[in-house]
């Protein structure tokens, strides 16, 4: 019998996305050249509504479909979730299953050290290492992608200015001037969609590499001196700067940001909070009717006055604080999480059977539980060769 995957409804406040939507499960259940079944599903009930997908669809593509998450995760050889299940719903699982997802290995809860006591290899997308070869499983980037996209269409809803520039019988309307801060992978699709609503757009990032890509999508690069241009880390991420280097770079962006119409803000620094780039004082800087839409508020937020969750507004600007944009378009961010699921899921089967390889170089920097034992310090000291073209943000 084929190793069997099984998906579950989330049920984190406000998450609408599905690990995997019928068309993946199609697609994993189809016979391997010719052969038996690569997998076989098992599917919660109402795991995919709010992401459109119904369980007729997912019997359609084979899967079974059962009333609760329990029987599920009782099931299944491999759990897949969008984000951590609760320490009870991993205490139903197989002893030797793996849990597969965005698991917040940072996060401090007490899903990892279920995973531990009942036996369960935990595999976390987070600490996917930035490789070539693993941007196929880049779950990361996908919903980053999804994020600066969109980020822009609630800071265009917020702001009380049209974005393109239009010649009226009123007369000539100005384009709004959006400001990106951080040019990783949320923010380069920030800037094209900026780009595309017709807005004015400039764009920061310590990391010197980032200029080439931000002048590619038709936005000026913001060059303050002064700022350390040796800010990226070997795997392309930004390294955290140091108190006097932050300050630096809040007085040298504090007139840019005052003459922004919108600030998009994605600086992250990956297990970090994130980032200060906008303090109070900058805030009252900026012209009434400005708009801040900060993607680094799960992380404390890049402007001092975010509040995760919340729009609040002071002195005339709005400051944005959203949590979670991917659910925010649950059928196009499943349709990429399920996309980068599947590649990864072919890591992990052998033979007809699911193996855990802490030699491939994929499953090993990503596995943060196996065998009883946290591997957090294991996981995030694992070699990561070359990195790829783009950083996350």
């Amino acid at each position: 019998m084929p190793p069997v995957l099984g998906v579950i409804r989330e049920t984190a406040p406000g998450e609408t996305r599905v690990a995997l939507l019928p068309e993946h499960l199609k697609k994993a259940l189809a016979p391997v050249k010719g052969g038996p079944p690569g997998w076989a599903g098992v599917v919660q009930a109402g795991a995919g509504e709010r992401a459109f997908a119904f369980d007729d669809a997912y019997r359609a593509a084979g899967a079974e479909v059962v009333p609760d998450a329990d029987a599920v995760a009782a099931r299944c050889d491999v759990l897949l979730a969008v984000g951590p299940p609760g320490a009870d719903l991993i205490g139903s699982m197989k002893p030797g299953g793996v849990l597969l997802g965005l698991l917040d290995p940072a996060g401090g809860g007490d899903h990892l050290q279920a995973c531990a006591e009942r036996g369960v290899t935990a595999i976390a997308f987070e600490r996917l290492p930035r490789i070539t070869r693993a941007q196929k499983a880049d779950v990361l980037s996908s919903m980053s992608t999804a994020a600066g996209y969109r980020a822009v269409l609630r800071a265009a809803a917020l702001c009380p200015k049209f974005f393109p520039m239009m010649m009226t019988a009123a007369g000539t309307i100005t384009p709004s001037r959006v400001l990106v801060l951080g040019a990783g992978v949320a923010g380069l699709q920030a800037i094209a969609t900026a780009r595309r609503l017709g807005a004015i757009v400039e764009a920061y990032d310590v990391r010197a590499a980032a200029r080439e890509q931000v002048l590619s999508l038709g936005a000026r690069f913001v060059d303050l001196g002064g700022v350390s241009s040796d800010a990226e880390t070997a795997g392309g991420y930004a390294r955290e700067q140091s108190a006097e280097e932050q300050a630096r770079q809040r007085e040298a962006l504090a007139g840019v940001i005052a003459e922004a119409d919108v600030v998009i803000t994605t600086a992250l620094i990956p297990g970090k909070p994130a980032p200060r780039l906008i303090d109070a004082a900058t805030v009252e800087r900026m012209r009434p009717g400005a708009v801040v839409v900060d993607l680094a508020a799960p992380a404390g937020g890049n402007c001092e006055l975010t509040e995760p969750g919340a729009t609040v507004e002071r002195g005339g600007v709005r400051i944005d604080g959203p949590v979670n944009l991917p659910a925010e378009l649950p059928v196009d961010a499943s349709r990429m999480f399920g996309q980068n699921a599947l590649a990864f899921l072919e890591e992990l089967r052998d033979d007809g059977a699911v193996r855990v390889d802490l030699d491939n170089d994929m499953v090993g920097p990503a596995c943060v539980v196996h065998a009883g034992e946290l591997r957090l310090d294991a996981a995030r000291a694992a070699p990561s060769p070359a990195p790829t073209e783009e950083a996350p943000s």
